[in-house]
């Protein structure tokens, strides 16, 4: 795996350690030291993943996550010592793809560096194929008040956009093309990150929750996604 990296880390001895690592694996790191001048790194440059450190000088990095997503749909990986429940459900919901707590294992992070990068790329370079005779009818999944465009994705709510992550468009859109099918969050797991389910429900819902928040008219009653308690999820009526 290679791939251009942005480190954004106010630790020095972490920061080399990270680099040092990383660029055996054939990564180009390129690092940032405080929130300042990591804006202005990202917009000048080019990258398939960032490293987001959440305790930085000038700027907070929940604020520079913010702005790197309003910008970007690049994955985000938050390495950070704040483990609690509460950071990593902001980090998530902030946009952030993935999270890894220090003191962390360098062979761990690589590993989660490469499957988040491969992620995001067969997102985009590999669509789901569509037979000739169907493409005209799965150009556009209408459903309810939402209309989703597979091919530029994009979705709008009675003809006002509505802004996705890349998971969270996934995921949607994996509801809505198969209505009667039941996920549980073991496959949902599965079939949005293309990554093992270890349990960890957080991540699920946190963004199960910020896409409701995004297409639901009353996301505490949910209309579209609906929960099916001890079993996972499924879509509701249009």
């Amino acid at each position: 795996m290679t791939g251009s990296l942005l480190l954004i880390e106010d630790d020095p001895s972490i920061s080399e350690m990270v680099v040092d690592y990383l660029s055996k694996e054939g990564y180009h790191v390129t690092t940032v030291n405080d929130g300042g001048n990591a804006l202005r790194a990202f917009d000048g440059g080019s990258y398939d993943l960032v490293l987001l450190d959440l305790m930085l000088p000038n700027v907070n990095g929940l604020d520079l996550l913010q702005r790197i997503r309003e910008r970007s749909k690049v994955p985000i990986l938050i390495i950070s010592a704040k483990d609690g429940e509460v950071d990593k459900a902001l980090g998530l919901r902030f946009g952030a793809d993935d999270y890894i707590a220090k003191p962390f294992s360098l062979l761990e992070l690589a590993a989660r560096v490469s499957a988040s990068i491969r992620r995001a790329t067969q997102y985009v370079t590999a669509p789901d194929p569509v037979p000739a005779a169907e493409e005209a009818d799965q150009a556009l999944l209408v459903f309810g008040d939402l209309c989703i465009d597979p091919d530029n994705f994009t979705v709008t709510k009675r003809g006002e956009d509505v802004k996705l992550t890349a998971k969270e468009f996934q995921i949607l859109k994996l509801f809505v093309q198969h209505p009667t099918r039941v996920y549980t969050k073991a496959l949902l797991y599965q079939l949005v990150w293309n990554d093992d389910y270890y349990g960890d429900e957080n991540v699920i819902n946190v963004h199960m929750r910020r896409l409701r928040e995004k297409i639901e008219d009353d996301p505490s009653t949910p209309r579209y996604i609906r929960t099916l308690w001890g079993i996972g999820y499924r879509l509701g009526e249009a």
